[in-house]
């Protein structure tokens, strides 16, 4: 079968083709990918820039790590059966090391990342422990499903952000994890919800169809001069930044109030340099999101199966799998929001 799959340490992705995965064993599935998104960590790992070192030893493998599928051949004690539609948690946890013996899962010592350290959804059909499989709603079809996972990260953000009732949230960065914070900041009851980016014009785009007016392009001025001209010269209650540009903290954190919550969730290849006497002074609380606890996938699924138009116009572009690497180019590109490959 065709896999895109990342074959070196070096720029770019290579079709290959691949045996079909083999029978599943126990507390295993085998699942037909009907759609996969291209993430921005994706990107990063076309790119091969700094941060991904750690796929090295498990390449070459299929990438793709957004994705929803169909449940074709069964393991035993799976908890699933054939036909089942489900989305895929990407991290598989051992279930033997100290953390996963005390029941913190997410922190597994040997965690493993579908699509990064082993197969991922790139390819027609992967297998994959049957834990990892999250059943979806049934009125809910498989390209908005493939969402649920970056729609976690900015889910899980937004709750680490501790976003409330009647604040004024600032979201840095327009992409998919940007767009996803926004609208759970928005369903978490923020009054206000700015989206900041640079000279991003299709993302935008996206935001306004989201139903987002308040949108900052700081390559037409400064982040906090446009920022406190929507707000009237106040301060923002929390700052979530999903750029990936470390100094995007520090221009966020220049329009924090007094003791607000500032959380980062983007990827970053450089360091930070944090002015520590404003920010102590500031009380400022900087706090770090990644991934999304398990019972933050339940509520996504819930709030898509509720709505799922409501979350469609994230999709800019659908095409095969064949055409993976143009859509890797437009998401690289900026010409696209969220591409989704069907292979």
């Amino acid at each position: 079968m065709l896999a895109l799959r990342k074959t070196a340490a070096a720029f770019g992705l290579d079709f290959q083709d691949i045996p079909d995965p083999p029978p599943p064993g126990p507390a295993e599935v085998v699942l037909r990918v009907d759609a996969v998104g291209i993430c921005g960590s994706d990107v990063h790992a076309y790119e091969w820039t700094a941060g991904y070192e750690f796929m090295v030893p498990h390449l070459p493998l299929t990438m793709g790590h957004e994705f929803a599928g169909t449940i074709i051949r069964n393991g035993t004690g799976s908890g699933f059966a054939e036909g089942d539609r489900v989305a895929v948690i990407p991290f598989v946890f051992c279930g033997f090391c100290a953390n996963c013996r005390a029941g913190d899962t997410r922190n597994c010592l040997q965690r493993e990342g579908i699509g990064l350290t082993r197969d991922g959804g790139f390819q027609r059909e992967v297998r994959i422990p049957s834990r990892c499989c999250v059943a979806l709603p049934q009125q809910l079809d498989a390209e908005v499903a493939a969402l649920t996972e970056p729609l976690g990260v900015g889910m899980e953000a937004v709750l680490t952000g501790e976003v409330g009732l009647g604040d004024t949230v600032l979201v840095l960065g327009p992409g998919t994890i940007g767009q996803a914070i926004a609208l759970f900041a928005r369903l978490a009851g923020a009054a206000r919800v700015i989206v900041a980016g640079r000279a991003d014009a299709p993302r935008f785009e996206v935001l306004r169809a989201l139903g987002f007016a308040d949108l900052v392009d700081v390559a037409e001025g400064p982040l906090k001069d446009q920022v406190l001209a929507l707000t009237g010269g106040r301060a923002v209650d929390v700052v979530l930044e999903a750029t990936g540009v470390p100094q995007s903290l520090n221009e966020g954190m220049a329009v924090l109030k007094k003791g607000g919550v500032i959380v980062a969730a983007g990827i970053h290849a450089a360091p930070l340099t944090l002015p520590l006497t404003d920010f102590v002074r500031m009380r400022h609380q900087l706090r770090a999101s990644h991934g999304a606890e398990r019972r933050t996938w339940d509520r996504v699924l819930a709030h898509l199966g509720r709505d799922p138009e409501a979350f469609r116009p994230m999709i800019t572009h659908r095409m095969p799998l064949e055409r993976g690497l143009e859509g890797f180019e437009l998401a690289r590109q900026r010409a696209a929001s969220k591409v989704i490959l069907t292979p």
